[in-house]
């Protein structure tokens, strides 16, 4: 997140087709920094996030009414107001989205239990179910770190809170986001074995997003030559790694994130074997 401009920039610039951020990154300073890519790139899909904010966001969030002080104080909320808040910014910013997802609503912050949990992923699903059917945003989905693979929530379950949230059949729950990598590799081994989340949500029509490909950068020093060359001959680290997570089966979209110029480069040379699927919606640099 050190030049979110210039990453965003040389992704779309490459043919990357979405563009993934949140009103938190970079200091909270991501979503200005993006504007004018996207205005340059109309085409780009994007989706962002609801939950967590900075701490400016926060006090502005509390000046404004929206949060009480303890609340702006755990940094993440999910309450309808804030939700509704806190998305009217970020459109005022990006402009309409593809989707604005619900940011880890398993959140240790609240000290939830699981019924607690789904309470307010549907509340949140709600605001944003009137967005989508203002046509404002194109969906809205969960990008969760640990709550599927927790048990928090179930794909058929965050389904359920969307037709609760919509009143009928007809919601706008399009997309789910998780971390997808060789160190957490259980959506990849479940969906070798036809089962597990993402296998579930793509056969429910949804759009699915691996985060962290390289676990935050962690990844490359687990990545021996002998693994590489088990992977794919030839291939650096980080490209044989992100070839692993980009060939996990009802995998459509993985999130890059890159460090220097070179790391595109590295991604675009991965892209050319079978195993990354380029018939998929594609490989992106943003939350990684």
């Amino acid at each position: 997140m050190r030049a979110v401009r210039q990453a965003a920039h040389t992704a779309l610039a490459t043919g990357s087709p979405w563009v993934d951020t949140a009103p938190n990154y970079a200091r909270g300073r991501a979503h200005e920094e993006l504007r004018p890519v996207l205005r340059e790139y109309p085409t780009g899909r994007v989706t962002t996030k609801t939950g967590f904010f900075t701490e400016e966001q926060g006090r502005t969030a509390v000046a404004e009414g929206v949060l009480t002080r303890e609340a702006a104080a755990e940094g993440h909320s999910l309450e309808r107001g804030f939700v509704r808040w806190q998305t009217e910014r970020s459109l005022a910013v990006l402009g309409p989205v593809d989707l604005v997802f619900v940011h880890n609503p398993e959140h240790h912050g609240h000290g939830l239990d699981r019924a607690a949990v789904h309470v307010r992923a549907r509340e949140a699903f709600a605001v944003l179910e009137e967005f989508a059917q203002a046509g404002r945003i194109g969906g809205y989905g969960v990008a969760t770190w640990s709550g599927l693979a927790s048990g928090a929530f179930s794909v058929p379950e965050l389904l359920a809170l969307a037709r609760q949230a919509a009143g009928s059949s007809e919601h706008h729950f399009t997309g789910v986001q998780m971390p997808v990598s060789l160190i957490m590799d259980a959506p990849i081994t479940q969906a070798l074995d036809s089962g597990g989340p993402l296998v579930r949500a793509r056969d429910a029509g949804l759009i699915t997003f691996g985060s962290a490909p390289l676990h935050g950068g962690e990844l490359l020093d687990a990545m021996t030559p002998e693994l590489v060359n088990l992977i794919r001959p030839g291939l650096s680290a980080a490209a044989a790694a992100l070839l692993a997570a980009g060939s996990c089966p009802g995998l459509d979209v993985v999130l890059t994130s890159a460090s220097t110029r070179e790391h595109p480069r590295a991604l675009g040379r991965c892209g050319q074997g079978a195993g990354c699927a380029p018939d998929r919606p594609g490989t992106q640099e943003g939350d990684g």
